[in-house]
């Protein structure tokens, strides 16, 4: 197991003395900080496994930092540390996602055992997304990533509709994770013992789908050489998720109707009827309302399917999310590369965080992937990230032309000033979806002559 690396936060000295010490005979890596801004600098460009963090600090409060710090970095666990110990404050600490709640002065028997058992989750927790990715189980993780207010109304509507058993009715932009939120679905509902069968309706060849999908008998045409049960028998009391159901064709989609109508399916060449328990979630990334008015969608199969509706946003409209995005990444790749690249440096974070994304977050995957396989070691930089200075996607600034390669001074200002407009002067949001800090965004706009 790797030295996990815990980063300790406190305005009094001695206790980060005290704490780097301890934490090392224990054989952690302990990076310290003194501020709340501080610590979000360390955060915004290193990987930590854990944070220490007193809950009065000189800039910021505890309970603030520990937002800011889940907002950047979802899998950080927290522990608060207190010499004023309330029970409202404890609790508060819990809700908004800090592991433990420790009163100072801090025993440190009581810390290395808390130390020990939150690494070892953290190590149980990395070992079973590693098996699940070698299974290519990876999407049925119930896992979403980001805590922006668009995210976390997808991830509320999914904790209510899970309960039931009624269709969904998935929308966005290709990249997005539709896949994603059907398996979070599946795996909160009472089917997530049983199969998730994801399907790409655009992906199977038009004379064979039929039989794909509600199976066929043996000789009901050429190379049927046995009985087959088809997708839907093979989801019985599990779910199947219909990605891409525009584009099914007229026949297959009066046929798909009788079956979320009847709960029956009939092989192809078979007299026979079979029910199913299947719980139907589907997908597009087309606008299914033109579809029917354009007669290339049936608006009763529509309207059977559209109980529950749930349109995920594009990443170019939760820029927030895109810094806890990226370490998810990098945490994956570390554990798939066997590397240890520590972070992300701000000016390859601030790119990212401008880049409108057109391919979603599978383009960011993508991004981060890419940097691995050419040799990322330490921290991914901007050079890593070649591809965003493709001219037809990188960020030029306004006043250059084809024939010239802009500077990093104006192609960070450029950045900046796109963050202020995206986030509508909010200069604390620019600064955070920029991964820099407040200080130094007011230092830049005073150089720009903005302030």
């Amino acid at each position: 197991m790797d030295s996990a690396k815990i980063l300790v936060v406190d305005d009094e000295p001695s206790i980060l003395m005290l704490l780097k010490e301890a934490l090392g005979k224990w054989g952690y890596t302990a990076t310290c900080a003194s501020t709340g801004h501080e610590a979000l600098e360390a955060v915004r460009s290193g990987l930590f496994d854990a944070a220490l963090m007193d809950v009065r600090m000189p800039d910021m409060s505890g309970l603030d930092l520990l937002r800011a710090v889940k907002a950047h970095d979802e899998s950080i666990e927290v522990v608060i540390m207190t010499g004023y110990p309330t029970i409202s404050s404890a609790v508060e600490a819990l809700k908004e996602g800090a592991y433990d709640y420790l009163s100072k002065p801090l025993i440190l028997d009581e810390l290395r055992h808390l130390m020990s058992r939150l690494v070892e989750r953290r190590f149980l927790r990395g070992e079973v997304h590693s098996l699940r990715a070698r299974l290519g189980e990876e999407l049925t993780v119930n896992e979403l990533i980001g805590t922006s207010a668009a995210m976390q109304q997808v991830k509320d509507v999914i904790g209510k509709v899970a309960v039931s058993d009624s269709p969904v009715l998935i929308e966005g932009e290709s990249g997005t994770g539709k896949e994603l939120v059907a398996a979070a679905i599946h795996r909160l509902s009472d089917r997530g013992r049983g199969a998730f069968l994801p399907v790409n309706c655009s992906a199977i060849p038009g004379e064979l789908i039929e039989s794909e999908f509600f199976g066929h008998v043996r000789g009901a045409f050429s190379g049927a050489v046995s009985d087959s049960l088809g997708l839907f028998r093979g989801a019985n009391q599990g779910t199947i998720f219909l990605d891409e159901i525009g584009e099914l064709s007229p026949a297959l989609q009066v046929k798909l109707l009788r079956v979320l109508q009847e709960m029956q399916v009939r092989p192809v060449g078979s007299t026979k009827a079979y029910a199913v328990d299947v719980r139907v979630i589907a997908a597009t990334n087309r606008n299914l309302e033109q579809a029917m008015a354009q007669g290339a969608f049936r608006q009763d199969l529509f309207y059977r399917l559209n109980v529950v509706r749930i349109p995920l946003p594009p990443l170019r409209d939760r820029r927030d999310d895109i810094p806890a995005l990226t370490n998810h990444f990098l945490r994956r790749f570390n554990r798939r590369f066997r590397r240890d690249v520590r972070g992300i440096t701000p000016e390859a974070l601030a790119a990212l965080s401008g880049y409108d994304f057109p391919g979603n977050v599978r383009e960011l995957e993508n991004f981060v992937e890419r940097a691995y396989a050419m040799g990322a070691k330490d921290q991914i930089t901007v050079a890593d990230l070649a591809t965003l200075a493709r001219p037809s996607t990188v960020l030029m600034p306004s006043s250059a032309t084809s024939s010239t390669i802009p500077t990093l001074a104006e192609v960070e200002r450029e950045l900046i000033l796109r963050a202020l407009g995206a986030y509508r002067n909010d200069k604390e949001a620019a600064a955070r979806a920029l991964g820099l800090s407040r200080r130094t965004i007011y230092r830049r706009l005073k150089e720009y002559g903005v302030l």
